[in-house]
């Protein structure tokens, strides 16, 4: 059941030549998405540390998006084979942590492929509000909060 109240904070590392370009090319198209994606770019997906999506998670975000150029198309040659491989790892570490592994997604998004980023980014959306706040937002906010008063 998808709670209306709910906005999700989503953060996105996205490759450099394809998923941030396509998602830059369906904003310069004006197609409207939800707000809740901040965007990081990495020259290449394959840079994408696993760490990353976690301490995202850990912080309080939602859901965590990677974005890759398509399987055979790397600026660099191989690293979104190993952006898939890394995947498979990030997948099984934040369900020994309790989180649903849908809260981290691997999306291969082109750089011409705006409209498709922006109705996958909708749909994510409300299938996190589906899922509900990630059960780490309140710790990660309990510890601001104390780093705050220190």
């Amino acid at each position: 059941m998808e709670n209306d109240n709910f906005e999700p904070y989503i953060v996105g590392f996205f490759c450099n030549w394809c998923t941030y370009t396509g998602s830059d090319q369906a904003g310069r198209s004006r197609m409207q998405r939800p707000a809740n994606v901040r965007i990081i770019r990495l020259m290449c997906s394959g840079r994408m540390d696993p760490d990353y999506a976690l301490k995202a998670l850990k912080q309080g975000a939602d859901g965590v998006i990677i974005g890759a150029c398509h399987l055979g198309d790397c600026h660099y040659v191989e690293g979104n084979f190993k952006t898939v491989r890394r995947f498979a790892l990030i997948q099984k570490f934040i369900e020994q942590y309790g989180i649903n592994p849908k809260r981290v997604q691997l999306w291969h998004i082109s750089a011409s492929e705006g409209a498709e980023f922006t109705e996958r980014i909708k749909e994510y959306v409300h299938e996190l509000k589906a899922l509900g706040p990630n059960p780490l937002k309140e710790v990660a906010r309990l510890n601001h909060m104390e780093e705050i008063q220190a």
